[in-house]
């Protein structure tokens, strides 16, 4: 009895060790990238179809005001922009394919802009994590623009990665928690839909 009892913490700890050391390669292999494309909550349902996608974090970057709260951040005065936070396996996605999407889901030519949402808060930007990220988002700019894929000039912001400060848990997952309500039908949902019709195929 006593050599059954030394045994099953043994492989607890076991199993433990090895679940960590699977968890630490994960992690290793994952790269981040973060955009503010408008409303966090559309941008986290779009970005968490994809296959390669790890998660999604909704938060506040680019301001100034430490620990901002939703509240805040929705005066426009926090310097900060709704914004997703990505953690993807490259061998899966690539950062320029990432890229693709943003600029295909949202408007990059309205100033401080997304649809109805108005204010700071919702600007076109790209926080990049490295050089060649940077290099990534202005080579696609400039594509789009010698393309003349958009009427208007491209505003997206390109500025390197500040703190991201997480978004309050009720923002976390909205889209699936709250499909009913009226913004996710009204404006998630035909957001969704044009998304899939193009990237249906990277889709988890």
């Amino acid at each position: 009895m006593r050599r059954a009892g030394f045994i099953l913490p043994l492989v607890f700890v076991l199993s433990f060790t090895l679940n960590a050391q699977n968890n630490r390669k994960m992690n290793e292999k994952l790269a981040i990238a973060t955009f503010g494309n408008g409303c966090f909550w559309c941008t986290e349902a779009i970005f968490q179809q994809l296959k390669g996608v790890e998660s999604v974090l909704p938060g506040y970057t680019g301001g100034t005001v430490k620990n901002p709260s939703y509240k805040e951040v929705c005066t426009g005065t926090t310097g900060h922009a709704e914004a997703i936070q990505i953690k993807y396996d490259p061998s899966v996605i690539s950062y320029r394919e990432l890229l693709d999407i943003f600029f295909y889901t949202h408007d990059p030519t309205t100033l401080n802009r997304q649809g109805a949402d108005v204010g700071t808060q919702y600007r076109s930007a790209i926080f990049y994590h490295n050089e060649k990220q940077k290099e990534d988002a202005d080579t696609i700019i400039a594509q789009l623009t010698s393309e003349g894929v958009y009427d208007d000039p491209i505003v997206t912001e390109v500025t390197a990665a500040q703190i991201f400060y997480e978004a309050e848990d009720y923002h976390k997952n909205y889209y699936n928690n709250n499909k009913n309500q009226g913004y996710c039908r009204a404006v998630i949902n035909p957001k969704l839909d044009k998304f899939m019709k193009k990237y249906g195929a990277k889709t988890k």
